[in-house]
């Protein structure tokens, strides 16, 4: 029965955060909500913590939303 708790919050989530989900973001959605399922022991500096350990050795990049972008 863990997948009938994550689909409660899920749902909660949906209705008192977020009220639409866009069909391309979904997967997005459903990261964010399996992260907190999953670190739900944790307090927020763990959690905080441990999303930061994981953008180790990424590159943070931004798409130009101006007229110029090409």
């Amino acid at each position: 029965m863990q997948h009938a708790r994550f689909f409660s919050i899920f749902k909660r989530g949906v209705i008192g955060t977020s009220h639409h989900m866009s069909e391309a973001n979904l997967g997005r959605y459903c990261a964010e909500f399996d992260l907190r399922y999953n670190t739900r022991g944790m307090d927020d500096g763990e959690r905080a913590a441990l999303m930061l350990k994981g953008g180790e050795g990424r590159r943070l990049t931004y798409r130009r939303t101006d007229n110029l972008a090409a």
